[in-house]
């Protein structure tokens, strides 16, 4: 070998070393970031909040209270936006003071599951403490996936509302039993990397989630969990029955959620998604990739 051949071999290399920093960072993917928005269909300040949302055209997830009586509403606003992907917000729970909804088979079709008014119980404690039937919950929980698939909407997954049904072992498997005769993929049972937006101070929402994405994992999804409204009125009134940290003034449940919302419209995370800083994904992506059998129940 020449030295005139060698030094062209070394030259060779060393240019390979010297590859611009933003090429290196072109060939890495991005993190994917699937956006959850919870509680869809509540009343119309959450339903004004998603058209909000759904105007920026970004690829998120919704979660509907096919349970709640403003679901027709959201049903419309999300037959305009093809681009979201929509699950079943599963209701063993009505929260609110003073604003509360029953199940969709009423108190004479699941007894066990109201109280004496006929609404659903305001805590997932008060819940667990009850009479439940597993056979009234599933057939609670199947009636408001059959709502959902009556609406004209694809529905791509279910989730469950503050978390109560799937809060034992027999109600998460009945969850599971619901999902899989529709069909229908379950969030985060695809291996994602769980956070929420909801417990932050009402002015570092962004703040923090800019930060979080920042340090956003590579190897898996990384769901954000998000609950917007719209100031008004109606979301002035809301009082939650078991979060007295969100009802303090001036930091009540309003201003949360129109935080989270001025957070999912704010420049800084349009400019993530523009500039291909991140990558959102929705359930309908996770579901055509693998469909349940990529499903794995959370450890």
């Amino acid at each position: 070998m020449t030295a005139h051949f060698r030094h062209f071999l070394l030259s060779i290399a060393l240019a390979a070393l010297a590859v611009p920093a933003h090429i290196v960072s072109a060939q890495s993917p991005a993190p994917e970031v699937l956006l959850r928005l919870d509680d869809i269909g509540m009343n119309h300040s959450v339903n004004m909040a998603i058209e909000e949302v759904g105007a920026t055209k970004m690829p998120i997830s919704v979660s509907v209270l096919f349970a709640c009586p403003w679901y027709q509403e959201a049903v419309e606003i999300l037959k305009k936006n093809p681009q979201i992907a929509v699950g079943v917000h599963l209701a063993l729970n009505s929260e609110w003071r003073g604003y509360r909804w029953g199940p969709v088979l009423g108190k004479g079709g699941v007894p066990s599951l109201v109280d004496s008014a006929g609404y659903l119980r305001s805590s997932g404690s008060e819940f667990l403490a009850s009479a439940y039937d597993l056979g009234e919950v599933e057939r609670e929980l199947s009636a408001q996936v059959e709502r959902a698939l009556a609406s004209g909407l694809k529905i791509s997954y279910v989730d469950a509302h503050m978390g109560t049904a799937w809060a034992t072992p027999q109600l998460r498997e009945v969850t599971e039993r619901v999902a899989r005769k529709y069909g229908l993929g379950i969030s985060t049972y695809f291996g994602e990397d769980y956070f929420t937006l909801w417990g932050e101070p009402v002015n570092a929402k962004t703040t923090v989630l800019l930060s979080h994405l920042a340090a956003a994992k590579r190897d898996t999804v990384n769901l954000v969990e998000v609950h917007v409204a719209e100031r008004t009125p109606e979301m002035e009134a809301i009082y939650d029955t078991n979060a007295p940290e969100q009802n303090a003034p001036g930091a009540g449940v309003v201003a949360h959620r129109k935080a989270e919302l001025e957070t999912m419209l704010s420049p800084e995370l349009a400019q993530l998604v523009r500039t291909g800083k991140i990558r959102l994904v929705t359930y309908r992506d996770l579901m055509a990739r693998g469909g349940t059998a990529a499903m794995r129940r959370p450890r």
